[in-house]
C-alpha cells in the first residue's frame, strides 16, 4: 500500500482551534491576548507572502499582532531599535524576524538581540542551548511541528534510527536535538558525508531539510519508514518541489509528508504554541 499522507495542513487547523481555545479562556479569567511582531526588511515576495499568512493565522487565533515592514536599505541599528522597543513592550510576547535579510544585516547580532524569553522562533543560542541540555523552553518551529507530526502517526519512535538530511542552524540541528530528546538514534548527513544514500536506507524515520529539488531518491528510503520533506524550491513553471521523489517513495514509505501542505503549515502552528507559551510562562 502506498504511505499515509501526513496532512499537515489539516492537523495545523486542529492545533490553531486548541490555541484559539486557550486564548478564549484567557480572555474569561481576565487576561489580555498573546502578542507576536514581527518585523520584515525590504519588499522579498516569498516573505510578504509567509507574514501576510502569520497575520491571518495571528487573527484566527485571537492574537495582537504587530507587523512592521522596514525598507530594505534600513540600517542594522534602526533595526536594532525596533527590536529594543518590542523587548520592551509588554504587550508583546513574542517577536520573529523575517529571514532572510539583506546582507549589509549581521544576522546572528540580529537574532541575539531578541529577548530569549520573546524569541518565538526558537533560534537563539539560549533556547538552542536549553534543548541541547534537555530542558526546552521555545523550540525551534519547524523541528517542534515535525515532532507533532510524528505524534500523529501513532508510532512510538523511541530507539527507532532517524537520519536528518542537512545541518542548517535553524532546521537540521535542532531536528537532531528534537529526536535525540524523543529517544531516537540520530544520524546527521552534510555536504561533507560521504554516502548519504546508506544513512537514508537505514533510517526508519528520514527528515530532509536542503532545499535540493529530487535530492533524495523514492529508491533510498527504507520500506515502512516516516518520510519528513522540509526542503522547498520553485521550478521555473512555479511548482513547488521537496527534496524526496515523492511518488517513489511513498510506494515504500509508511508516512510521507506532501510539498506543499506539510511541515509549512505545521511550522507556522508552532510559532502560535510558541507565543502562547511565552505568554503564560513568562509575560502573564
Amino acid at each position: 500500500m502506498p504511505a499515509q499522507i501526513l496532512d499537515g495542513t489539516a492537523i495545523a487547523a486542529l492545533l490553531r482551534n486548541d490555541v484559539a481555545t486557550l486564548v478564549s479562556a484567557r480572555a474569561t479569567k481576565g487576561l489580555r491576548r498573546p502578542g507576536l511582531a514581527v518585523i520584515l526588511v525590504g519588499d522579498d515576495p516569498a516573505s510578504e507572502i509567509y507574514v501576510r499568512a502569520k497575520q491571518r493565522d495571528c487573527a484566527e487565533v485571537g492574537f495582537k499582532s504587530d507587523v512592521r515592514q522596514l525598507p530594505a536599505d534600513t540600517p542594522q541599528t534602526t533595526l536594532v531599535k525596533h527590536i529594543d522597543e518590542l523587548n520592551s513592550d509588554p504587550a508583546i510576547d513574542g517577536i520573529l524576524v523575517q529571514l532572510p535579510l539583506p546582507p549589509h544585516i549581521d544576522v546572528t547580532d540580529i537574532l541575539e538581540r531578541i529577548l530569549p524569553h520573546k524569541d518565538v522562533d526558537g533560534y537563539h543560542p539560549y533556547n538552542i542551548g536549553r534543548l541541547a541540555l534537555r530542558q526546552p523552553v521555545l523550540r525551534s518551529c519547524t523541528p517542534k511541528g515535525v515532532m507533532q507530526l510524528l505524534e500523529h502517526t501513532g508510532i512510538a519512535i523511541r530507539g527507532l534510527d532517524a537520519t536528518i538530511v542537512g545541518a542548517s542552524n535553524h532546521v537540521g540541528r535542532p531536528m537532531g536535538l528534537e529526536l535525540l530528546l524523543a529517544g531516537c538514534t540520530v544520524t546527521t548527513a552534510h555536504k561533507f558525508t560521504h554516502d548519504t544514500q546508506r544513512h537514508v536506507r537505514s533510517a526508519d524515520i528520514l527528515v530532509s531539510a536542503t532545499g535540493r529539488q529530487g535530492l533524495i531518491k523514492g529508491e533510498w528510503i527504507k520500506p515502512g519508514s516516516i518520510v519528513i520533506d522540509i526542503g522547498i524550491t520553485r521550478d521555473a513553471d512555479g511548482r513547488l518541489h521537496g527534496d524526496v521523489e515523492f511518488a517513489e517513495a511513498r510506494k515504500r514509505a509508511s508516512w510521507i509528508t506532501p510539498v506543499p501542505g506539510g511541515v509549512g503549515p505545521m511550522t507556522r502552528v508552532a510559532l502560535l504554541q510558541n507565543t502562547l507559551y511565552a505568554a503564560e510562562r513568562f509575560h502573564t
